[in-house]
């Protein structure tokens, strides 16, 4: 491991440490990656560029922070008062699980849940009759691929001489990488794929194109046409083209809802 990522861990340690949240929580908000420092501590290096973002999102909380608590100390009584306004309205919020990655993932893998939400999606297969060129398929959030992967198998089983058009809409990075673990199988039993994956809003990800003129001009398209005759062959492939991953699937959040946005718009293709 190089000094500057021994440095760059150390950064998000104390930072994480100081702000008491999870690194994986960290590594989603900064540079839309659960599994950033997992991935340094392994001996993975980062480029400069999402270095400098992991720093710039470290020196905003800090800022954000010093500035929330000057007004704090400057409000007196009135802003305390706010304050517990504010604390009984989050209290009397519904829990929502998924608000919370690591809560979500603990639910998901510890349950039937997607077992189940692919069985019932398979059900409507029997009412599917498919026309020329492919069948079409959209998945939005496609999240790790797990659905998806039940899915495509029932459809190989019910119509296996089909081409297959899938679109997947994601805009977590971690979960791409997930989803594409899980596709070298599902092409070599159904060859005759077509499978992208694309972090455009919900109402621009059917038809892969941004409404907004410049963001369409901004499109960022990758193909990946698949090479070999194997699982492991192609799943090889898929990993090595990270780095378009990395710059492709970068997030800001929404000023209003604090929601991810995609910072460029990608549309990634693979086929065989």
């Amino acid at each position: 491991m190089s000094s500057a990522t021994e440095s760059l861990i150390k950064e998000v340690e104390v930072f994480c440490r100081q702000a008491g949240v999870a690194e994986s929580t960290f590594g989603r908000q900064a540079v839309n990656d659960g599994k950033l420092c997992a991935r340094l501590r392994a001996g993975k290096n980062v480029t400069l560029e999402t270095a400098q973002r992991i720093r710039d999102y470290i020196e905003r909380q800090a800022t954000a922070s010093d500035r929330a608590a000057a007004e704090a100390e400057s409000g007196g009584d009135r802003q305390q008062t706010r304050g517990s306004s504010m604390t009984h309205v989050t209290d009397d919020r519904p829990f929502r699980f998924y608000d919370n990655r690591q809560k979500y993932l603990a639910f998901v893998n510890t349950c039937n849940e997607k077992w189940k939400v692919a069985e019932r999606a398979t059900q409507e297969l029997t009412h599917i009759r498919p026309s020329p060129p492919a069948l079409r398929l959209f998945d939005a959030g496609v999240g790790d691929g797990t659905v998806l992967g039940h899915l495509m198998r029932a459809m190989h089983r019910r119509f296996s001489t089909i081409p297959f058009f899938i679109v997947g809409k994601e805009v977590s990075l971690e979960d791409v990488r997930l989803t594409l673990e899980k596709l070298p199988d599902r092409f070599i039993e159904h060859p005759a794929s077509v499978i992208i994956v694309t972090n455009l809003y919900y109402a621009e990800a059917p038809w892969l194109m941004p409404n907004d003129v410049a963001k369409a001009a901004a499109l960022n398209w990758i193909e990946m046409p698949l090479q070999g005759d194997s699982a492991h062959e192609f799943g090889e492939q898929l990993r090595g083209i990270d780095k378009e991953l990395v710059d492709g699937w970068q997030v800001k959040a929404n000023e209003k809802t604090g929601n991810p946005m995609y910072v460029r718009p990608s549309v990634l293709c693979s086929t065989t």
